[in-house]
């Protein structure tokens, strides 16, 4: 018996070879320097923050060089298949219009190289570790758990490296016959890679990141295909997708650099072009005085269902990703401010290689400007929306409260200067909540200042409501008013001339306003006064004047 017939004996119905893909899956017609790139995520669990750089970059990578990204779902391990991780990611992508041109979903096929999905291409991969047995590069292997486990025990307490190479690969030399006798006397194999590498010989790897590497040639005989489902590992399966699928770059995550070495050689042995890699830093998280790398166990910002949740606008978590891809890019942004972020000159060379910081302050930081720069209507919009998905509560409120809630969303956002309040959609109902007479209903607790006398609160504000309020004063007018009032109940509207004398006052003008500020929103700090008096109406401001008698 040959290679060819124990190959044959293995798979029976496969009749196409590596060369019949060739011109299945052509060259792409392409222009010079286009990228052909992929997010080929695992469905073993849910999108995290680095997933969501990994694929911004192929975006970036994709758009700016006129090329293709394409999406490729891995699901060889289908044991470890978490529910609803497919859909969860196509719903990321599509929520953060990062979607690539290529892709297969909920049977829809985008695209002239699929299958996309990993395990609708069983027939493919068996057809390239067909032609791998039929030339004596890979084998069947029979070691059992317990030999395997009891080869690695024995690793360990010897400190020899980890792994099936020389003498611990048992069934590497067995003829085609002793092979075949074992297949039909029906005991489990798993297809391994024959190595013709040399641990100590040495060969030159360039990554993009991180320049020219220096890797001992790989020297196992790795599994490239299971037993049981007869799928292949990681491995070859990313050996053949991105070979066929055309793929020029690669972005993956730095836990991948050492299968640089096998990854080598069996692109070698298959005489094909190596993608260039983009190894990606790992993700870092400032935990008190440590940093360590951020952990979807420990974290929840780990996980995209986070910023979704939270309201977080779509490009701040776009341009909070690319902050820490790329060291340049917050001064990019900050010269471009309206371009699209797949403009950006995204360069592999000015990632950090030692790891990558995610500051959730920085991105409270970023989604605080974009917020601030959106019209009112547009903010409650998002606001809105985000309010119907995860808090019906707050849904309710500001739907019934429209007009009032844009007004107060507009207070301060058209100057200069406008205020910058809100880190993302959740956390404006907390900034938000005295506007609206439903949210009374909680235990009031009012934040008074320097003046706390209830009867001189009372008789201020019941002054104010009955002698001086005009619903059709302009700001300036108001202010007048109020100093006026300040004067007559004396204290000194003058801050400079308060300061020199203050026992001469019951107190500032800024004592007084604060009165007013507190009994009409609880709070010692809000936004313009003016502006949430004129929301809330004269009607509204004596129901809150009464609510202080009662609860104060």
């Amino acid at each position: 018996m040959t290679y060819k017939d124990l190959a044959d004996l293995i798979f029976p119905n496969i009749d196409k070879t590596p060369e019949d893909y060739e011109k299945i899956y052509p060259e792409r017609n392409l222009k010079e320097g286009a990228k052909v790139v992929r997010y080929a995520p695992s469905p073993t669990g849910f999108m995290h923050i680095g997933n969501m750089m990994s694929a911004t970059i192929n975006y970036v990578l994709a758009k700016s060089s006129g090329g293709v990204f394409f999406l490729r779902n891995e699901d060889t391990d289908q044991a470890r298949t978490v529910e609803g991780a497919v859909d969860f990611i196509h719903h990321i992508l599509n929520h953060y219009n990062i979607m690539p041109d290529e892709y297969e979903y909920q049977g829809k096929v985008v695209g002239e190289y699929g299958p996309y999905i990993q395990s609708e291409r069983i027939e493919i991969y068996h057809a390239f570790v067909k032609y791998l047995i039929s030339i004596g590069r890979a084998y069947p292997c029979f070691l059992t758990p317990d030999e395997l486990t009891e080869i690695r025990d024995y690793q360990q307490k010897s400190k020899k490296r980890i792994g099936i190479y020389g003498k611990y690969a048992k069934c590497r030399d067995l003829t085609p016959d002793e092979a075949a006798k074992r297949i039909k006397n029906g005991e489990k194999f798993v297809i391994r890679f024959k190595s013709q590498g040399d641990f100590n010989r040495k060969f030159v790897f360039e990554d993009l990141t991180q320049g020219k590497i220096e890797f001992p040639e790989n020297d196992l005989d790795v599994p490239i295909m299971k037993s049981g489902d007869l799928l292949p590992t990681y491995h070859f399966a990313h050996l053949v997708d991105d070979h066929l699928m055309r793929t020029t770059h690669v972005v993956r995550g730095n836990e991948w650099m050492s299968s640089v070495p096998l990854h080598y050689e069996l692109f070698k042995t298959f005489g094909y072009k190596m993608p260039k890699y983009i190894h990606t830093s790992l993700i870092l998280k400032k935990d008190g005085d440590t940093i360590r790398k951020i952990s979807k166990r420990k974290d929840p910002e780990a996980l995209m269902f986070y910023y979704e949740e939270k309201g977080y606008p779509i490009m701040a978590v776009i341009d909070a990703v690319l902050t820490i891809a790329n060291s340049n890019y917050e001064e990019w942004r900050g010269n471009n401010p309206d371009k699209p972020f797949y403009e950006f000159p995204f360069s592999p060379k000015k990632m950090s290689p030692s790891g990558a910081l995610f500051d959730l302050d920085k991105l409270d930081n970023i989604s605080k400007n974009y917020i601030a720069k959106m019209k009112a209507t547009e903010l409650y919009q998002e606001y809105k929306n985000w309010a119907e998905k995860y808090n019906k509560e707050v849904y309710d409120i500001i739907s019934k409260n429209e007009t009032d809630t844009i007004k107060f969303l507009n207070i301060e956002r058209n100057g200069k200067k406008p205020r910058k309040d809100y880190e993302n959609y959740a956390g404006i109902f907390d900034k938000s909540w005295y506007m609206y007479d439903e949210a009374w209903n909680r235990d009031i607790e009012y934040h008074l200042g320097k003046i706390t006398d209830k009867d001189e609160i009372i008789k201020i504000m019941e002054e104010y409501l009955d002698n001086y309020y005009n619903e059709e004063d302009l700001e300036e007018e108001w202010f007048n008013k109020i100093k006026e009032l300040c004067t007559k109940m004396g204290y000194q509207e003058n801050m400079k001339v308060y300061k020199e004398n203050p026992n001469n006052y019951k107190g500032s003008i800024a004592d007084f306003t604060m009165v007013m500020r507190v009994v009409l929103t609880t709070l010692d700090m809000t936004p313009n006064l003016y502006d949430i008096m004129q929301i809330l109406g004269k009607e509204r401001m004596k129901k809150r004047l009464e609510i202080f008698k009662l609860k104060y």
